[in-house]
């Protein structure tokens, strides 16, 4: 770049440099996009040092990748479902550059945000096959919320510790008991550790809610929407480290539909409506730095965009995509527990009891009255002269 200018400029010129190379497409990264590659034998470290410099910090130098044949156009299989799931990279979907996207889940809360038959479920089922490993063992318990009446997620009942989908009094029911949870685990785990790991003993609770919207905008009841909201609030500003987690997805990702957008750390960006909600999902200056979200074309249902770790452009990923096949195998192939649901038992058997201390020595103290007040007052109490 010349001076004075910045990788922001060149994102909003892609259009017009990928038809200058005769392309539809182009990519712009202020950071090499390609990982610097691992190196062994005779020259790995000559190699290695040549990579140190080719791979270095050069904040003068944008990248521009001219997308020649969309490699998100094809449909992506359902990857295997792991026997013990790793948290900390769950593969949900394929990259441009064909390489695996890995959520992060373990700490986190995760919010999918997208249009209409944009593909939302294909990140939530996505997100249960990789986990179905953990649900059968009992490392992973799902909660499941469906306002949509079970359209979504009936067929894989089995596969759930807790199911509601048509009564809004049960669903409220469900993330007042997940607060309960959670308000146990902290008694039991603080001063022991900061971040809850996953064991058979105590597992990880993931509350995935389908629609979001029908909970906290669309619901004519005043006082259950104010409780959920109370809940989900709780949940998603203190259940993170005690290993309650919320996955959520919704349409529609204003302020006043969503109140707390800002607590899901994790966000992913299906295709939008508005160009403005781009920003709203993944943060402000996203759809800046190329995350057309709102530009999806018809057949990119699963495609979307994640802010990968370390770098500041989105990136653009295709999530598998789950049949109800897919979903009726696991179903039959990994069911929950039958104990799965009682999970709320360990409320109250585990919760440690508040240690007993000595009330402190303090020194007695009168009402806080000028000294001619209380003589006054004495003298009127005990009807003689003042002590």
């Amino acid at each position: 770049m010349v001076r004075g200018q910045t990788p922001e400029e060149f994102q909003k010129a892609t259009a017009n440099l990928a038809y200058a190379f005769g392309r539809r497409h182009a990519r712009v990264y202020s950071e090499r996009p390609d990982d610097p590659p691992i190196r062994s034998g005779y020259w790995a470290l000559v190699l290695g040092a040549v990579d140190r410099l080719r791979f270095r910090d050069r904040p003068s130098v944008v990248y521009l990748v001219v997308v020649r044949t969309d490699a998100l156009r094809t449909l992506v299989d359902p990857f295997d479902v792991p026997s013990v799931p790793d948290f900390t990279a769950l593969p949900l979907a394929r990259r441009e550059d064909l390489r695996h996207w890995c959520l992060h889940l373990l700490a986190t809360h995760v919010l999918i945000g997208g249009a209409t038959r944009s593909g939302k479920g294909s990140v939530l089922w996505s997100l249960v096959r990789v986990l179905a490993g953990g649900i059968s063992s009992g490392l992973v318990r799902l909660w499941v919320i469906d306002p949509k009446g079970g359209m979504e997620f009936a067929m894989g009942r089995p596969l759930f510790a807790r199911f509601a989908c048509k009564s809004f009094e049960a669903m409220a029911d469900l993330l007042d008991e997940a607060v309960t949870v959670m308000r146990e685990r902290q008694t039991r785990l603080a001063g022991a550790v900061r971040v809850h790991t996953p064991t058979l003993a105590d597992p990880l609770v993931v509350v995935v809610i389908d629609e979001m919207a029908a909970l906290t905008a669309y619901l004519q009841d005043v006082d259950l929407r104010k409780r959920i909201a109370g809940s989900l609030g709780l949940l998603l500003s203190q259940g993170a480290g005690v290993g309650v987690l919320v996955v959520a997805a919704l349409q529609d990702p204003r302020k006043e539909v969503l109140p707390f957008r800002d607590l899901f750390p994790t966000r992913i960006a299906l295709g939008l409506t508005e160009a403005a909600q781009v920003d709203l999902v993944l943060g402000d200056g996203a759809r800046n730095r190329g995350a057309l979200a709102d530009q999806m074309p018809r057949w990119a249902k699963g495609v979307g965009y994640v802010i990968l770790d370390g770098t500041p452009e989105p990136a653009r990923v295709r999530f598998s995509y789950i049949s109800d096949d897919h979903i009726r195998e696991l179903a039959a192939e990994y069911p929950a527990p039958a104990d799965a649901a009682d999970i709320l038992a360990q409320v109250g058997r585990e919760t440690a009891t508040e240690p007993t201390r000595p009330p402190l020595p303090r020194q007695r103290r009168g009402p806080l009255l000028p000294d001619s007040l209380l003589n006054i007052l004495d003298r009127d109490t005990d009807g003689g002269e003042p002590r």
